[in-house]
């Protein structure tokens, strides 16, 4: 049987920890503990030393300074294959530590709460314990470094037979420097974050896994949700039921949970491959819901349906109804009313995927967007710039009237998140036709007239980038639409202006593309 001489316990977390220090104590080691961690296990009637008493040094600082000491990292470093590290620790009395028990303290858990200030994320930077993960986690052929309790088990197995081979020792040490990157890397884009937005010299991207998916886009392809550290949104989503979310679900519900946090009324969006196919704004949650979902009630079902409001029971009442269904619902709150009314009214309810998720929070804890590309990743700001009545131009002879500034405005935050070339017509703030991903304008708008029918006919047009040509427009003209919003800047903006002047309607520039790719 393979022996543990002494081992050093100081996990922040301590769950388990009696129970794994009962065993180890039964098979002979010295344990060795930080303060908190040796009161608990004299509280469960396990001998411990604690570390003050083995250093010969009390803890200072407030606790600051506790391991950061010879006698701890040189019996964590110490080799115990090298004579002459051996005569060293001897001379200066310090004794081998065999096993490292340690995970640090909540820095990501701190930051991930509403409104913790910079000084109490500081306090929540661990400096012993990274240092001491990193000493065993290097010498890890001598010390075995553990950072969670669900090693615990295994461990003590593998103790027992004997097994505490190199391929074991180094799958341990690989988490422990996991561990520690993992802690770096939510400081670092913290800090970052506290300060003026730039692009690093280096990027900094560890995530930690939430959960292992069934599959990716397709069944033949493997897939993960990790999550960024201190990071919010989807990734952090309270789950609250439902079948396992695949990755199709996640994709979906990040581009709906964007595109709702755009209102600041109460406003619906629904989503269908990754396009938002529905969205209205309206002082009634249920209102909007309903002219959402009508929008195009064909490709809302077996959609994504995102909230900004808490989910009330009327709502889920009429999300329950007969003829519709629904893959995942998110909303900032879920009450348990709601929940059992779309359990118990809907075939499909006990298999919805329900997500708790706030309002608002941003595509990542940097500012940043991540996209990968063969050999490297793509970066960028987030496309956070919202149009308001203040970016509005008026371009043509006619000013839009106030009902339809306001749906211009409204269908030109629907149409930033919609996949370019994007074409959005809106009317009475809901939207009656979608145009999505189309190699040419044209086509987009041929498809969101398609969609809306009859109801665009007193209609507002909204288009993602500047129109080169007048096609796109005049497919919407003939349909009946009576004002327009682009960004502008066509080598033909003086044709599509005097377009939009022969034919009457309102028309106005922003100045800002939102392209979607």
């Amino acid at each position: 049987m393979a022996r543990i001489e002494r081992a050093l316990l100081a996990p922040y977390d301590k769950t388990g920890i009696a129970e794994f220090a009962k065993e180890l104590h039964a098979r002979g080691a010295e344990l060795l503990a930080t303060h908190g961690t040796a009161r608990a296990l004299k509280a469960a009637g396990i001998p411990v030393k604690e570390v003050s008493e083995h250093t010969g040094f009390p803890e200072i600082l407030g606790g600051r300074v506790k391991t950061l000491h010879p006698k701890i990292h040189g019996g964590l470093l110490g080799r115990r294959d090298d004579p002459e590290h051996r005569a060293q620790m001897a001379e200066h009395g310090i004794a081998p530590i065999d096993l490292l028990c340690l995970n640090l303290y909540p820095f990501v858990a701190t930051i991930r709460k509403p409104g913790v200030t910079l000084a109490e994320a500081v306090e929540q930077i661990d400096i012993g314990g990274p240092a001491m993960l990193r000493a065993a986690a290097k010498n890890h052929a001598h010390v075995v470094p553990l950072v969670e309790a669900v090693d615990y088990a295994e461990f003590l197995a593998r103790l027992d037979r004997g097994e505490l081979d190199p391929s074991y020792r180094k799958q341990l040490a690989a988490k422990a420097y996991r561990h520690t990157a993992l802690y770096d890397a939510a400081i670092a884009n913290h800090l970052a974050a506290s300060g003026p937005a730039d692009f690093p010299t280096s990027l900094v991207l560890v995530a930690e896994l939430r959960q292992r998916l069934r599959y990716g886009e397709n069944p033949h392809q493997r897939g993960a949700l990790y999550r960024l550290p201190g990071d919010a949104g989807i990734a952090g989503a309270e789950v609250l039921g439902g079948k396992e979310l695949s990755y199709n679900n996640l994709n979906d519900a990040a581009a709906a949970h964007q595109a709702v946090a755009e209102f600041d009324e109460p406003a619906v969006v629904v989503v269908k491959h990754a396009n938002p196919c529905g969205a209205a704004a309206d002082a009634s949650l249920l209102e909007a819901f309903r002219r959402a979902w009508e929008a195009d009630a064909t490709s809302a079902f077996g959609g994504i349906v995102a909230f900004n409001r808490p989910l009330t029971a009327d709502v889920a009442e009429a999300i329950a109804e007969p003829g519709r269904f629904v893959e995942v619902i998110l909303a900032p709150e879920i009450p348990e009313e709601s929940r059992e009314i779309l359990a118990n009214r809907a075939k499909w309810g006990k298999n919805c995927r329900l997500l708790v998720v706030a309002r608002g929070d941003p595509p990542g804890a940097s500012g940043f967007e991540i996209r990968s590309i063969p050999g490297g990743l793509l970066v960028q700001e987030g496309d956070r710039k919202s149009v308001s009545r203040a970016d509005l131009q008026v371009v043509s002879r006619r000013a839009p009237t106030e009902a339809e500034v306001r749906d211009l405005c409204f269908a030109q935050r629907v149409c930033k998140h919609v996949k370019s070339n994007a074409i959005v017509l809106a009317k009475g703030a809901a939207v009656v036709g979608v145009g999505a991903g189309q190699m040419s304008r044209v086509d987009s708008s041929r498809i969101a007239v398609r969609k809306a029918g009859a109801r665009a006919e007193g209609a507002v047009f909204a288009s993602d980038a500047f129109l080169p040509f007048n096609d796109a427009l005049d497919v919407a003209l003939d349909a009946g639409v009576t004002a327009a919003i682009q960004p502008g800047g066509s080598k033909n903006d003086a044709e599509c202006i005097r377009r939009a002047d022969e034919r009457g309607i309102a028309m106005v520039f922003t100045g800002i593309r939102h392209f979607l790719h």
